[in-house]
């Protein structure tokens, strides 16, 4: 069943497929982590129902947006809801593998790429009877390295690669990324509240950067008592103190 949200930023709305794949904090982390110039162009690798390129143009006012997504379902919602917002002249909705992001978009079209990636590996997430939730969270037809070679091939030297992402992967990720001349530049953990270990990891690259990684503080989702930190209400526009 579908329902439309207000995502708290800009005033723009969502339409989401309840039975499907709903947008989390970590959406609303990648968005804030990303820090893009204003007037720059930025593509969102798996951009699923669009809330991402929503959020970058209430907080960044970007030239151009554009996403990807490999289910044509989620692809056409991410449409829709360009359109309901009135961003459908801006954002462009490719429907496609990132595989193919070459036979889509030119090289070095973007000033920066952002992706909330599919956590797992092929074979060791856990089982979904639902295909569309097994694509959201596992990697199906494309592994991390995948999308770092896309993000690579998209980008202008200099541009930045934002990815949130599982601590556990944190080999595969900083190896993907040098491997295809990302370095990694930036990264912060997340961790669920202040007594427990991180679930989350930011990375920034940076295409054909020098090496020397900044480590951010640890940001915490929750206090002790299940409310949203500071933080994060600042992230999400709640709190400007």
């Amino acid at each position: 069943m579908e329902r439309i949200d207000d995502i708290g930023f800009g005033g723009f709305r969502l339409i989401q497929e309840s039975e499907d794949f709903c947008y989390g904090v970590d959406a609303v982390l990648l968005a804030d982590f990303a820090g893009l110039a204003r007037g720059c162009s930025v593509i969102d690798l798996g951009c699923g129902s669009g809330v991402i390129p929503l959020i970058l143009e209430a907080k960044y006012s970007p030239s151009r947006i554009a996403g990807i997504e490999l289910q044509p379902a989620a692809a056409a919602l991410a449409a829709r809801n360009m359109a309901l917002n009135g961003l459908s002249e801006k954002a462009e909705i490719a429907c496609c593998d990132v595989l193919d992001v070459r036979e889509r978009f030119g090289p070095e079209s973007f000033d920066a790429v952002v992706c909330n990636p599919p956590y797992f590996e092929r074979g060791r997430g856990p089982e979904n009877p639902s295909p569309r939730l097994l694509a959201a969270r596992s990697e199906t037809t494309a592994a991390f390295s995948d999308f770092a070679a896309a993000a690579a091939y998209l980008l202008k030297p200099r541009g930045s690669f934002s990815v949130i992402h599982r601590p556990s992967r944190l080999p595969d990720l900083l190896e993907a990324g040098r491997a295809h001349g990302l370095e990694p530049k930036l990264m912060r953990m997340v961790a669920p509240k202040p007594d427990q270990a991180p679930n989350m990891v930011l990375i920034s690259f940076v295409k054909g950067a020098g090496r020397e990684l900044k480590l951010l503080p640890q940001l915490c989702v929750r206090n002790a008592d299940g409310s949203y930190t500071r933080e994060l209400n600042w992230i999400y526009g709640k709190d400007k103190q």
